[in-house]
């Protein structure tokens, strides 16, 4: 999948196209960089109505190229060395959001099969 990134584009476009692709995965978006396998302090985190270019510190327009086995890693350095944004990746997990700081050499594919995986009950036919 290719996001156009640039200046006006909304926070929440990002997130929905991000979301169709991997639906259980979501992608925030913060005013400030943190350490990639860190936590991303929630008082950070930019409202999704906010444009790319109220959280950026680069200011360049392109293209992001997303792939299934891509890693969480490549993705948030991928969005922050080009486009100097400040990203987290969070799995579902039943009606929860985990971040994944400590899953973050793991493929958006894998943490989207295990966001599935938890957030659907087991029935007995899959016992």
């Amino acid at each position: 999948m290719k996001i156009a990134i640039n200046d006006r584009r909304k926070i929440q476009a990002i997130q929905e196209s991000f979301s169709e692709m991997f639906p259980y995965l979501k992608i925030e978006f913060f005013s400030k960089p943190y350490k990639s396998g860190d936590p991303s302090p929630k008082k950070f985190m930019k409202s999704s109505s906010k444009t790319i270019g109220e959280c950026r510190t680069v200011h360049s327009n392109g293209t992001m190229t997303i792939l299934p086995n891509m890693t969480v890693t490549d993705l948030v350095d991928g969005f922050s060395e080009t486009f100097g944004l400040s990203v987290q990746v969070f799995r579902k997990s039943g009606k929860i959001w985990l971040e994944t700081s400590a899953t973050v050499n793991w493929t958006l594919d894998n943490e989207n099969k295990m966001g599935e995986e938890m957030s659907n009950p087991l029935s007995e036919d899959n016992l």
